[in-house]
């Protein structure tokens, strides 16, 4: 695992405060309907033999090792800045016997020449990101990608009720306001066109607990 100390001081943990990265798993399990959000997810990656994957703020490897898991013969990579969680990742990858890269780095300064995956992937982390944040971070994935690469993205969406609004406030008070606006108002997929992605679309919305989560896609 490559990794840097250097973090921003607004770095946020991936729920939001470091003491909880350890209940991590099962709090998302429990609370996202996590395992059939990332296998919706990899069914529309529409993965194929050798390609190579980014899962983008990897966390704690779950999705990585589901696709490695799934696809034996593609080559996953994970990256994600808090090396805490990607300490976890690699224990799960291990304990799964699947062969995945962790590194650590940011979003906004991937690690990882022009055009080298097939696929950019993520889940439950563009919400924790202002909208210039996620546009740096956006156009880095677009960068990494190949020609005619496709991006795949889950992550809280615009509601599809009421309640699934009222629900989503206890997101918003603990992964803060700003961060979140984007997506509750269902604003990422013009964030992603604006990157220079192509026919981007939403491909589903999925009602959890605490609100809607959406997959995205989009093509270079």
């Amino acid at each position: 695992m490559n990794k840097k100390s250097d973090l921003p001081d607004n770095y946020v943990p991936a729920l939001g405060y470091d003491w909880l990265t350890a209940i991590y798993d099962p709090v998302v399990q429990l609370t996202t309907r996590d395992t059939l959000v990332k296998r919706r997810l990899i069914e529309q990656a529409n993965l194929n033999d050798g390609m190579k994957v980014l899962d983008l703020a990897s966390g704690t490897g779950t999705l990585s090792v589901m696709i490695k898991q799934s696809m034996s013969s593609v080559d996953v990579t994970g990256v994600d800045g808090d090396l805490k969680i990607l300490k976890i990742a690699q224990s799960k990858a291990k304990k799964a016997n699947v062969r995945v890269d962790f590194d650590q780095a940011l979003a906004t300064e991937l690690p990882y020449p022009d055009s080298s995956f097939h696929r950019v992937v993520s889940t439950l982390f563009f919400h924790h990101l202002n909208r210039s944040a996620k546009a740096e971070a956006l156009a880095e994935a677009f960068r990494v990608l190949k020609p005619e690469g496709k991006l795949v993205i889950g992550d809280w969406g615009k509601p599809t009720g009421a309640m699934m609004r009222l629900l989503f406030y206890p997101i918003q008070w603990l992964d803060g306001f700003e961060t979140t606006r984007d997506n509750v108002e269902g604003r990422l997929p013009a964030l992603i066109g604006e990157t220079g992605f192509g026919n981007v679309q939403t491909l589903e919305s999925i009602n959890t607990i605490f609100g809607t989560l959406a997959l995205y896609s989009a093509e270079k």
